[in-house]
């Protein structure tokens, strides 16, 4: 492993963006099995269960605390990071996709009457609270693995 650059040596690192790719992927996966088709945008895109957001923070959070200590500073940091993240994903972001989904109803309601220049605005934007805690809990699990 000397030939790998330190970066992807790095654990804490490593369970964040595993927490995030497994995130992703189960998307693609819950995707096709609710709805018989492969959508490989899920991979890339925002919303949807396991919130990767969620998922990816709490994953850092607890290989943090896992490696540097429960009552050391950067645990202290990275927590709060992951709740702030995780309160956005389900609070801020969810409420701009429910807002586009509206905007989205008013845009083709308009249409009906005459031409509009403005394209559909994407909504599924955040995550539901369950979403969220699922992400969170992938993660947790994830770090306790890999660390």
């Amino acid at each position: 492993m000397a030939f790998l650059p330190k970066i992807f040596r790095n654990e804490i690192l490593n369970v964040a963006i595993t927490s995030w790719f497994i995130a992703q992927a189960l998307k693609v996966i819950i995707t096709l099995l609710t709805q018989k088709k492969l959508n490989l945008y899920r991979f890339v895109g925002s919303g949807g269960m396991p919130s990767s957001h969620s998922s990816m923070v709490m994953g850092l959070s607890t290989a943090v605390g896992l490696k540097n200590g429960w009552d050391s500073a950067l645990y202290g940091v990275s927590l709060v990071f992951a709740l702030i993240v995780m309160y956005d994903a389900a609070g801020v972001r969810r409420a701009v996709g429910k807002q586009a989904i509206i905007l989205n109803k008013i845009l083709e309601d308009k249409q009906k009457h005459r031409q509009i220049e403005e394209g559909r605005l994407k909504e599924l934007v955040g995550h539901t609270p369950i979403e969220v805690f699922a992400g969170a809990f992938l993660g947790i699990l994830i770090a306790n693995i890999l660390i």
